[in-house]
């Protein structure tokens, strides 16, 4: 568990914590959970599905959850819960809740083998369930994204950020971490996002994003996020993150992931945005694709909540007034 108070530093552009800063702090203490179990260092697989229903404002309390909810011969899938309030108040609300898939690995990044889990109480019980449910709904949404195509026949927005790979975004494994990464990637739709609305936007979703390998200090990032579809208030970007030895002229993929971004007016209500119409084939099978990810995400089962089984409740360290 991670415990904070949000400082004026981790706000983002529209004034309150964004998707890119959520996502560093969930892969930070997925990170822990995952090493913990397995004792040995882990890499960032997957991390899928996150709705961002609730904006996280400067000054409230923060806590994130890591639960181990499921493992594989060398994976652990670690569900982080994210609740936060007002200092003052008594009762957390759920701001947000993710997926993470680690790898244990060893020195020379070889995967290992991990201890296996077995749930034992009726919350782990059903999450173990909905763990094991969503692999093969994640194995479809992964062949539908590695099925698509990017090439210059696409004419849809895009915008891409080029940058050195800094000694600020390494991890404990020298390594860039993985939310330094997924942080990119939002930055990239945003821009993206905000140059198709005209309007500042915020990223309400993240899902299918997959790992490929690993970004080092001195690599050329480049992060490109492409407008795939539109919806009345949304639009749906496919972000690609490559890196390239700057000894080297072929870049490699390093990051795929999609995410879902909405305008926003000045009181931070969602606003409707102009559409979208795809012209070449390219567009239309991208197009065709990004509404197929949402038929499949909605085949995709929530997790239960904590507060749904009483006797099994996670622990809360939100400050509780004493009886009077």
């Amino acid at each position: 568990m991670h415990r904070f108070l949000v400082k004026p530093v981790d706000a983002g552009i529209v004034g309150s914590v964004d998707g890119g800063k959520l996502l560093e702090w969930i892969d930070k203490v997925a990170y822990a959970a995952a090493a913990q179990w397995s004792g040995s260092y882990c890499v960032t697989a997957y991390v899928g599905n996150i709705h961002l229903g609730r904006p996280i404002a400067v000054g409230e309390l923060v806590e994130l959850h890591a639960n181990l909810v499921y493992t594989g011969r060398t994976s652990m899938h670690i569900l982080v819960t994210v609740y936060s309030t007002d200092p003052t108040r008594v009762q957390p609300v759920q701001s947000a809740q993710c997926l993470t898939i680690f790898v244990a690995v060893d020195g020379n990044r070889r995967t290992v083998e991990v201890p296996q889990w077995n749930p034992t109480t009726i919350l782990e019980l059903q999450r173990h369930r909905q763990a094991r449910a969503r692999i093969s709904v994640r194995k479809l949404i992964a062949e539908a994204m590695s099925a698509q195509r990017y090439t210059a026949a696409g004419t849809a927005p895009s915008a891409t950020l080029r940058f050195l790979a800094a000694p600020s975004d390494i991890n404990w494994g020298g390594k860039v971490h993985g939310g330094r990464t997924m942080r990119w990637i939002d930055e990239a739709a945003y821009v993206c996002g905000a140059d198709w609305a005209g309007e500042r936007v915020i990223t309400s979703y993240f899902g299918g994003i997959r790992f490929y390998r690993p970004i080092v200090i001195g690599h050329v990032v480049e992060v490109t996020a492409r407008l795939i579809y539109t919806g009345p208030r949304s639009m749906h970007m496919s972000v690609h993150v490559t890196s390239t030895d700057t000894h080297s002229d072929e870049p490699a993929l390093a990051a795929h992931g999609h995410a879902v971004v909405v305008a926003v007016d000045d009181n931070g209500k969602a606003r409707a945005v102009r559409e979208w119409e795809p012209v070449s084939d390219e567009d239309r099978a991208l197009d065709a694709h990004a509404r197929h990810l949402v038929e499949l995400r909605a085949l995709v089962e929530a997790f239960t909540p904590a507060s749904a089984v009483p006797a099994d409740a996670e622990p809360s360290h939100f400050r509780v007034p004493a009886m009077r």
